[in-house]
């Protein structure tokens, strides 16, 4: 009955299996399709795509895209390095990488420490960030005419305390210390300009800026570097007002505001071994790096006192130079919040803190605190470590779609391993014989600071391998304020071993 209905009344019987056949593949695509947007595709409402995400209107305004920051030591400066990592790799703007981690530091920067570079103008780099002992004429020959150059800097003694802690194996005048403040009452009992990284126990802020950081302090010299510094760059930060140098920086380079927030990065333990956490609030900490002593007691570590107030006052005289740049850039600082409106500036660091907090929700474990590097179970993002003070990183939350997996990645990812996922995209070739991005094996090597790093499986993460690089031998009453000697030198040593040394 059915077969006649079929045959004498709606058409043949092949053609009834056709559109049966029909139907079935229609809905297994259907079915396949859903199943490939859950599993592949990004979600569609992740949290970084929010309205949110934008931050209050800019106006008219086109982002800067071509950026030079001088990363500045102990000050902040791996958080600020990490945005300009983000917001490069997710347009896929092209870095100045340095061949290994710094850009030629401590030696004055050449141009031929970037890879690729083939001479001015061959090849269009958009942002420059890597450690750097600053010299213009040679990153003008990289970078466009139009970059936007900025850097950040740290109240001395603050910085003091945090290079202490950090370079108490690679300074010679800090490992001769019993402590910071046995350093600080008599700097010149410890400190011989003469040995490689001592630059890192005076003005280091001014070695960073390319001058000389043993020249003695007058006002005249003073006000010239402090000239030079402006000139070349148009924004100087402050870390101990970190939110409010973001919201600056923000409106100078006409970004969202999801690119300027950040979690903070190769932050310190504030707590002994064996407290996994810091203590207190991670955001108040953080980002800014304020108020932070150099070190617990801990193995091969003789207790941390807090400074006097006279001891403070004798580094300020012998980190005169960076004292005296920090009070001056402070009081444009906050002239330029003034000239910005108390008001608005308070509103946007109200809104940033809180879209922080937002994405740490989002993002990681533990409500956001940092963990010590073995409590991290992917060991591509274990942080590395330097000093005798450990270095604190992140996990994520477990079962983030993969859009929201992978902009929470980017803002955890460790300065080292982001380097090297960038170093990977940039020069595919190179990568495939070397060690796969951010997965750093047993008894691999890293320059980083004038110290070098390794990272094991041990229980406690990685450990430090005291060593040192670069750095010329200055000879007693020598001066160099503006780095000319050292240019000279570094040109000439370049001549001599550029073919040999780089690719």
């Amino acid at each position: 009955m059915l077969r006649w209905l079929v045959c004498g009344r709606l058409g043949p019987v092949w053609m009834w299996k056709a559109l049966l056949l029909f139907v079935a593949i229609a809905f297994a695509s259907q079915l396949l399709g859903v199943i490939f947007n859950k599993s592949v595709h990004p979600a569609a409402h992740s949290i970084f795509s929010s309205p949110d995400a934008q931050g209050p209107s800019l106006g008219s305004c086109q982002p800067h895209t071509h950026i030079m920051f001088l990363k500045t030591h102990k000050t902040a400066s791996s958080t600020v390095l990490n945005m300009l990592y983000r917001f490069g790799e997710e347009r896929n703007l092209r870095f100045a990488l340095p061949m290994g981690y710094q850009l030629g530091y401590p030696l004055p920067f050449n141009a031929h420490r970037v890879k690729g570079y083939r001479g001015p103008g061959a090849m269009e780099f958009h942002i420059m960030g890597n450690h750097m002992r600053f010299h213009k004429l040679e990153v003008e020959k990289v970078m466009p005419e139009d970059t936007f150059y900025f850097s950040i800097i740290r109240d001395p003694v603050s910085l003091a305390e945090s290079s202490f802690a950090y370079y108490k194996e690679v300074a010679p005048a800090f490992r001769k210390a019993k402590g910071l403040g046995d350093f600080a009452d008599d700097p010149k009992k410890y400190y011989d300009p003469r040995l490689r990284n001592n630059h890192y126990a005076r003005n280091l802020l001014w070695f960073d800026f390319g001058m000389d950081h043993n020249a003695n302090f007058s006002m005249a010299l003073a006000q010239r570097g402090e000239a030079m510094i402006r000139r070349a760059f148009k924004l100087i930060l402050v870390s101990e007002y970190f939110d409010h140098s973001m919201i600056l920086l923000r409106h100078a380079l006409c970004w969202p505001l999801d690119a300027v927030v950040s979690f903070s990065l190769n932050a310190r333990q504030q707590k002994p071994s064996g407290i996994g956490v810091m203590s207190g609030s991670w955001v108040g900490k953080a980002v800014a790096g304020v108020g932070v002593r150099g070190g617990h007691s801990q193995a091969k570590m003789p207790p941390n006192l807090p400074l006097t107030e006279e001891q403070r006052e004798r580094l300020r005289q012998w980190n005169a130079l960076d004292w005296y740049l920090y009070k001056a850039v402070n009081q444009t600082f906050w002239e330029e919040i003034q000239r910005f409106g108390l008001t608005e500036m308070e509103q946007e660091v109200a809104l940033l803190r809180t879209r922080r907090e937002e994405l740490a929700r989002v993002c990681l474990r533990d409500g956001g605190k940092p963990v010590e590097a073995y409590r991290i179970r992917d060991k591509t993002i274990r942080p590395f470590q330097s000093g005798l003070v450990k270095i604190l990183g992140y996990e994520l939350h477990p079962g983030l779609d993969n859009t929201t997996r992978t902009a929470c990645l980017r803002m955890i990812r460790p300065e080292i391993q982001y380097k090297d996922v960038l170093d990977a995209k940039q020069f595919p070739r190179d990568s495939a014989a070397q060690v796969q991005p951010g997965q750093q094996g047993q008894g691999r090597m890293v320059s980083a600071g004038g110290s070098f790093l390794r990272q094991d499986s041990s229980r406690t993460g990685e450990t430090l391998v005291v060593g040192e690089v670069g750095g010329r031998t200055v000879e007693e009453g020598e001066r160099d304020w503006d780095a000319s000697h050292s240019i000279r030198t570094n040109q000439t040593l370049m001549r001599g071993k550029e073919k040999g040394r780089l690719r």
